[in-house]
């Protein structure tokens, strides 16, 4: 199987769901054996970050990179995105810190680059196979990952946030699946009591009704929806049936689908393909990358 690259450049404009920073990044296509890189046009052409797991910076509520200094936020949709439509080889040019978030998912990627389809290159593209089984849980939690050696890459993933709204939620994922329409329009979503906290602590300045599935999963008061909609400019949203009321949800279990959609980004950070079945419970930004890492380090026989 040869490496492939897009056919040509795509841009898209929005704002940072952290920084609430607007931005310009564009995707272009890269050479054979290149990877995924982003560049931070803002600080020069040598500000490169290679989309590996070694640059991992911080997986709190986002994935970010950093490299040399420079780093970049919220990563992890356009990568899934990439790593869904099959793109071996790109250069992600951005002129801010973060990734603009646009509508939450990788939709917008898939509708953009779908259509035109990639552009085979001369070199065959190179796997990660995993040869030893593992389980890594979480010291701060009870998720899990269990990785098993397979000949091609399967995922399983389940949710449970002990939430009466989204109940206990799975989602699995194959090369049969396919990534366009079952994973990529599936949005980032967060629960309304982290809303105000989340504000405080100087996160979510780009979050609007817009770009997130937000879950009601207790008794809230009008007031305190009231003070949500004006701090997210939403004049008019209520609770309905445990979620406000600015979006419908895609699919039953669009919050596990997300989820999905943001395991696949964070194991691209492989730099190639991986060839394993993944068990996951309770998964996040942090064990997905944590995962990682294990992954790649069983790769030099050291041990785990």
């Amino acid at each position: 199987m040869k490496q492939h690259t897009l056919k040509r450049s795509y841009e898209f404009k929005g704002k940072g769901l952290h920084t609430g920073a607007p931005a310009i990044m564009t995707i272009s296509p890269a050479a054979d054996n290149y990877g995924i890189r982003f560049q931070r046009s803002d600080l020069g052409g040598d500000a490169i970050v290679r989309a590996v797991a070694s640059n991992v910076a911080d997986v709190s509520f986002n994935t970010s990179l950093e490299e040399n200094g420079v780093k970049v936020l919220l990563v992890e949709h356009v990568l899934s995105a990439l790593a869904g439509l099959g793109v071996d080889n790109a250069l992600v040019t951005l002129d801010n810190l973060e990734v603009p978030v646009l509508d939450g998912s990788a939709r917008p990627y898939v509708e953009a680059i779908g259509p035109d389809g990639l552009q085979e290159q001369l070199s065959e593209r190179h796997f990660i196979e995993v040869t030893e089984a593992f389980t890594y849980q979480d010291d701060r939690s009870d998720a899990w990952v269990r990785v098993e050696p397979c000949e091609r890459f399967e995922a399983r993933l389940t949710i449970d946030f002990n939430s009466p709204v989204v109940g206990v939620q799975t989602c699995d994922f194959d090369p049969s699946v396919d990534y366009s329409t079952q994973i990529a329009p599936c949005r980032t979503f967060c629960f309304f009591s982290q809303l105000e906290q989340l504000a405080a602590a100087g996160l979510v300045k780009g979050g609007d009704m817009d770009n997130a599935i937000v879950i009601v999963d207790r008794d809230v008061d009008t007031a305190s929806v009231e003070r949500v909609a004006k701090l997210f400019n939403a004049p008019g949203i209520e609770v309905r049936q445990g979620y406000l009321s600015n979006v419908d949800l895609h699919f039953d279990n669009e919050c596990a689908r997300h989820k999905m959609l943001d395991l696949l980004g964070d194991f691209s950070l492989l730099g190639v393909p991986l060839k394993a079945r993944i068990t996951a419970m309770k998964t996040g930004h942090r064990i997905n990358t944590t995962v990682a890492k294990l992954i790649l380090k069983q790769l030099t026989q050291e041990p785990l």
